[in-house]
């Protein structure tokens, strides 16, 4: 069974525990008021009674409190697991950008691969990853109009990717950053002229 099947099992059961300790406290309470009456001349039956009723409802209990336990742990199992996928599609997004960078133009290969992680992407991205990704292909394509990329053409590839990366860093550490006292727009702005630095660099 998947970690989502378990979960969701996990939770019907945790309705079904916390339905029973309902109705064991409403009818418990009923059937000591009637039990007491009844057994009222035999003291010893009534703290029986008692005892039973606190057993069954310790086992609900705690029955109901192994199972938020264990969802608890299941998603956060997940959580990680989602986390790893995510980082390891976002960076074999870039690993591919840095080779058809490097190589000077896309090949059908590279157009094929490029198809696939855009899938991927589908799967595990933000929602604001994928719009910018959106228009990150709107660039690159029109780049990849021609045989090989032109200067500045790649200079708009390397801006385009700049600000897919500033908003794959938000998905990934986005709530980090903003307890360190970064915005996102600060980080998007220090992302960006790193950018434009490093073609500096490349074009003196």
């Amino acid at each position: 069974m998947t970690g989502r099947g378990r979960l969701g099992q996990l939770r019907r059961q945790n309705i079904v525990y916390l339905a029973l300790s309902v109705l064991l406290v409403v009818g418990g309470y009923l059937w000591l008021r009637e039990a007491y009456e009844v057994a009222s001349p035999w003291p010893f039956t009534q703290e029986v009674l008692l005892v039973i009723l606190g057993i069954v409802a310790t086992v609900l209990i705690t029955a109901l409190l192994l199972n938020k336990q264990t969802e608890v742990e299941l998603e956060k199992e997940w959580s990680i697991k989602f986390a790893d996928l995510k980082v390891d599609t976002y960076t074999r997004l870039l690993d591919h950008m840095e080779h058809l960078l490097a190589s000077g133009g896309m090949k059908p290969e590279d157009r094929l691969r490029l198809q696939f992680l855009t899938h991927k992407l589908a799967i595990v991205a933000a929602p604001d990853v994928l719009k910018e990704y959106e228009r990150f292909l709107e660039v690159l394509n029109t780049a990849s109009e021609d045989a090989r990329y032109t200067e500045g053409e790649i200079v708009q590839v390397n801006e385009a990717l700049a600000r897919l990366t500033a908003e794959i860093r938000r998905d990934l550490v986005g709530e980090t950053d903003l307890r360190s006292g970064w915005s996102g727009a600060a980080i998007r702005k220090q992302i960006m002229d790193n950018t434009r630095h490093m073609q500096g660099a490349d074009n003196p």
